[in-house]
């Protein structure tokens, strides 16, 4: 382990951190035990293939874990829903159906509060599975699927406050999520259904989605005049403009930067635009990424590309359309 010179403070980080390694490791190895792996197996096929939800529950801390485990599943394609135990007898127990599976989050595996859960699960014989440090507890030996947790040291000085127990039961719910996402082959544009709204939305937009199209695309022929483009560049304010053959399909661009290089060099704003175009420009497809695009266009230093299906030019998106939309 490395050592460094810190205060009193960081080197409670430090430990912190390196207990809570130990424990991450820990998790690593169980998954080479065939009995742990096969349980973690059965899990997420079970999950894959329920016709219902994913009801979580927890209790204490080990409840706030259970919250986020269900919003990872929720926003990655698997229906889920937190069931807090202790409204669980007063009503609560009603929204588990006949079609979900319980996936309980309990450390010690014996919170009373978990046993109404527990009594209703096998009394309608719902499936159960327990994520556990305690596999011979009364949530460990009720579950039909055991994910029975390595013995960890928790990085409370005192050893009382739960800490590397509960990120191990986060991580295996991110495993168990991820897993799910790779079995449903989760796209981004899945991803984007669930999160239309704030930067993650904003990052998951399309090209099409903030492209112009139509008459606000620049475009001349080859055949123009240098002129007829600048004036086509000074309509569509873009700083540049298409060149398109009499198929539309993209040929060229004509842009302010060439516009500067074709005065120096003393053309004639008479000349085919096509002499003084830049040939092969940038493009991008309608289907990908806005992030993409803006990648492109900050790594070739320009300002704008242009969209095209194969060769045919559909539209153009600007720096600025993706920026507007939160992407940067």
């Amino acid at each position: 382990m490395r050592t460094y010179s810190l205060s009193r403070t960081a080197a409670s980080a430090l430990r912190t951190l390196a207990i809570t390694s130990e424990g991450l490791e820990a998790l690593f190895d169980r998954f080479g035990e065939p009995e742990f792996a096969a349980a973690f197996d059965t899990l997420v096929q079970r999950i894959f293939t329920l016709p219902g939800r994913v009801i979580v529950t927890g209790m204490g801390k080990s409840g706030i874990i259970a919250r986020k485990i269900t919003a990872t599943l929720t926003s990655t394609g698997t229906p889920a829903m937190f069931l807090h135990p202790a409204e669980a007898g007063h009503g609560d127990l009603g929204m588990i159906t006949d079609n979900d599976l319980v996936l309980m989050i309990t450390r010690s595996g014996e919170s009373a509060e978990l046993a109404p859960i527990i009594a209703y699960c096998k009394r309608f014989g719902t499936p159960m599975a327990t994520i556990t440090s305690r596999a011979g507890s009364t949530a460990g030996r009720a579950a039909d699927i055991c994910m029975n947790l390595p013995a960890v040291r928790e990085a409370c000085p005192i050893a009382l406050t739960p800490t590397t127990s509960t990120t191990l039961q986060l991580v295996l719910g991110d495993a168990i999520a991820m897993a799910l996402v790779d079995l449903r082959g989760f796209s981004a544009d899945d991803f984007y259904k669930f999160h239309p709204n704030g930067r993650l939305g904003a990052q998951l937009l399309k090209v099409h989605d903030l492209m112009s199209t139509g008459a606000d695309v620049p475009k001349v022929s080859a055949n123009a005049s240098l002129l007829d483009a600048t004036i086509e560049m000074t309509r569509a304010r873009f700083g540049g403009t298409a060149v398109v053959d009499p198929d539309d399909r993209l040929v060229g661009a004509f842009t302010d930067g060439d516009l500067r290089r074709t005065i120096t060099g003393g053309g004639d704003m008479e000349a085919l635009v096509g002499e003084w175009m830049t040939r092969d420009p940038l493009r991008i497809g309608p289907n990908e990424l806005a992030s993409e695009a803006l990648r492109r266009m900050q790594s070739s230093s320009v300002t704008m590309m242009f969209v095209v299906d194969g060769t045919h030019l559909l539209g153009v998106i600007h720096m600025h359309d993706t920026l507007r939309a939160g992407i940067a």
